[in-house]
């Protein structure tokens, strides 16, 4: 058959043939006792009613009467089950009622850092910097937008077709970001990125080989000598759980505020205020943004002030407070390198709709920001301290930047995948040790010295 043929045969054009394609998705874990658990959560809930949302029962009272219902319902039900089958019904009815469901044993499994929901059928999770599909599932779309609306609701924020994306934590501080119809077409969407339940020390990130002891010592002391500063990183690549650990640096003296969308800083210190944005409600009112929050800080007598992230106009308030006397503060940022960090300020600068000129604002940038920590996920998934820069003024139009300590990417990766490189000092002078000396703050000069790094980055 010719193609005029073929043509002839579908009749009159009336514009161009699209075929929409189903993304091909992972098989759905099937559950033998799916039917079992929804009939007796059916009936947990008719024996329970209104005691499942009475607020005067704290979590352990609520659940102790759910563990017995459960109980009574179970030896009620005439289904054959081994004693093992029975417990694990029993505890993911328990989870599905008093917490989240199928995602409750990734929860609490200490190994998993990330939980990824890609709509009710498919969940993966994250170990050791690897991504893998587990035998797990929602039993349809609205069990999953269940969970997700618990989850919300919990931090007063909301998720519907009128706000189909929300930022939301759970109490133990993990960053929730859920995405429902009709911007997810295929179902709605579930990430979580854990805490761990202990914070993470700066013992930890050198064990990870994120820093080096002599990085660490470095950044401990320009910390404790209130250099300002930005760390700068991708997406994952473990820009907040550094921040934690260099804040935990500051004196125990200090008053600081931490300003963050939504709440995950795990600071130690008792003089510690924590702020956080608000989303508008349904008439659009009653927004708290960052900015807002920044100026508010400076009201409140801060020593510093730890933004979780600069990502609008909120930046220029940023750098207006560490020009003004709040020396020592620290914030992150999406970059890919301690240049583009300066070209991401200085864009989000300009969405202040201030009358600044870009000399201006570089000129702030530059006064403001001493040093920049850039950090990056490299592929074994390993997350790594890549640069250490210092900004040194400005130089024409230009802000000079100086790398302090620089990864050696050219020492290649061993057998497993793993870098060999180690973050390597280049030799150079910061210009900051100078005003660490004034504030009764000294470093090692050997520090600074590539000499003694030689063997060991192999």
């Amino acid at each position: 058959m010719t193609l005029s043929d073929r043509l002839s045969q579908r009749g009159p054009a009336t514009g161009p043939v699209v075929e929409r394609r189903t993304p091909k998705r992972t098989a759905r874990y099937a559950d033998p006792f799916g039917p079992l658990k929804r009939s007796v959560h059916e009936a947990l809930l008719a024996m329970l009613g209104p005691k499942l949302y009475d607020t005067h029962l704290d979590e352990r009272e609520l659940g102790q009467q759910v563990t017995q219902a459960l109980q009574v319902v179970l030896q009620r039900d005439e289904t054959p089950m081994t004693v093992a089958d029975r417990a694990r019904v029993a505890q993911e009815v328990a989870d599905d009622i008093l917490g989240h469901g199928p995602l409750e044993p990734y929860l609490r499994d200490p190994g998993v850092s990330e939980i990824m929901v890609n709509g009710h059928d498919q969940i993966y999770v994250e170990r050791n910097g690897r991504l893998s599909p587990v035998g797990a599932s929602f039993a349809d779309e609205a069990h999953l937008r269940r969970t997700i609306e618990k989850i919300v609701a919990r931090v007063g924020r909301r998720v519907d077709e009128s706000s189909p994306m929300v930022d939301a934590r759970l109490p133990d501080g993990s960053r929730v970001n859920a995405v429902v119809p009709p911007v997810a077409l295929d179902g709605s969407l579930l990430t979580i990125r854990k805490f761990a339940a202990e914070p993470l020390t700066v013992g930890h990130l050198i064990q990870f080989g994120t820093m080096t002891p002599q990085v660490a010592d470095l950044l401990r002391l320009c910390v404790q000598g209130r250099l300002n500063m930005v760390i700068g990183g991708g997406a994952g690549s473990g820009k907040t759980t550094t921040l934690n650990v260099l804040s935990a640096f500051i004196p125990e003296d200090e008053r600081i505020i931490t300003i963050e969308d939504a709440a995950e800083l795990q600071l130690r210190q008792d003089h510690v205020l924590r702020l956080e944005a608000r989303p508008a409600n349904l008439e659009k009112r009653g927004e708290i943004t960052i900015r807002d929050l920044v100026r508010n800080a400076l009201r409140m007598r801060p020593d510093r002030i730890i933004i979780g992230e600069v990502r609008d106009a909120a930046t220029l308030d940023m750098l207006q407070a560490m020009n003004t006397g709040h020396e020592g503060s620290i914030t992150t940022i999406h970059a890919n390198s301690p240049r583009d960090t300066l070209s991401r300020l200085e864009t989000m600068v300009m969405m202040a709709e201030v009358d600044l000129t870009q000399r201006a604002i570089r000129e702030q940038m530059a006064s403001a920001i001493d040093l920049i920590v850039h950090q990056a996920r490299l592929k074994d998934g390993s997350r790594r301290i890549t640069q250490i820069t210092e900004v040194q003024g400005m130089e024409g139009e230009v802000v000079v930047l100086q790398d302090v300590f620089r990864f050696d990417f050219h020492a290649g990766t061993d057998q497993f995948g793993q870098p060999r490189g180690l973050l390597r000092p280049t030799g150079l002078r910061p210009m900051f040790l100078d005003r660490l000396g004034e504030r009764g703050v000294q470093v090692s000069p050997g520090i600074f010295q590539p000499q003694a790094y030689g063997a060991s980055a192999r």
